[in-house]
């Protein structure tokens, strides 16, 4: 495995308009109208999250699946869903090993959030493992604490865990989630024992710097 480059960009600490944009996006909920595909897939897996009467462990952008797989394993007595809005990613992670209580389905996150928080899903533990950081500064809001969708996201509840091999992708986060709920997140680096993803194997074989953020909200 070839080694990856560390993350480069032209922004050195968090973003001077993360505060504003932040809080307008709570002035104005977002509007974007729902994919019929969006409510289509929700429908369907709503069906299995209220059959099943138990709480839910969500992994968010989790590419082929591994990460989901390796948490149903650990939360067997939980659903354990899994979502990517890339077809060819799920349908390899569907090839991989059948576990009772997973998951796995394309579906866009910023149409899911909304329609689960909605839904008042009984959400436990919210994973996401690494999501794109698009470290150029004007693209701030392509990240998920910039973007209108994370009102929803915090709404969804259940203690949340972010991991990123950009420091500054997770301190912007827990910024954030000070901003809307006024609760200080646990940052920390990590050293992972057992890779959850794809991305963080090849992060940790390359020697990047890891961190992990955790949100448990009262």
């Amino acid at each position: 495995m070839g080694r990856t480059s560390v993350v480069s960009s032209n922004q050195r600490t968090i973003h001077r308009q993360l505060h504003d944009l932040v809080l307008k996006h709570q002035r104005f909920p977002y509007r974007r109208p729902l994919a019929p595909f969006s409510r289509a897939q929700f429908d369907r897996i709503d069906q299995i999250v209220r059959a099943a009467e138990c709480p839910l462990i969500l992994d968010s952008g989790c590419g082929v699946g591994e990460s989901t797989r390796a948490l149903a394993r650990m939360f067997p007595t939980r659903v354990v869903i899994g979502i990517d809005k890339s077809h060819t990613r799920i349908e390899r992670g569907k090839s991989g090993e059948h576990l009772p209580n997973l998951q796995l389905l394309r579906g866009d996150c910023v149409d899911f959030w909304r329609l689960a928080a909605e839904a008042k899903w009984p959400i436990e533990r919210h994973y996401l493992l690494y999501p794109n950081p698009w470290p150029k500064a004007k693209h701030l809001q392509r990240r998920w604490h910039g973007h209108p969708v994370f009102g929803s996201l915090v709404t969804l509840g259940g203690v949340l865990e972010l991991r990123s091999n950009w420091e500054i992708y997770v301190a912007e986060f827990a910024a954030a989630l000070k901003i809307i709920t006024d609760q200080l997140a646990t940052v920390e680096r990590l050293i992972p024992r057992e890779p959850l993803t794809p991305f963080e194997r090849k992060y940790s074989a390359s020697e990047h710097p890891l961190f992990r953020l955790r949100f448990n909200p009262d």
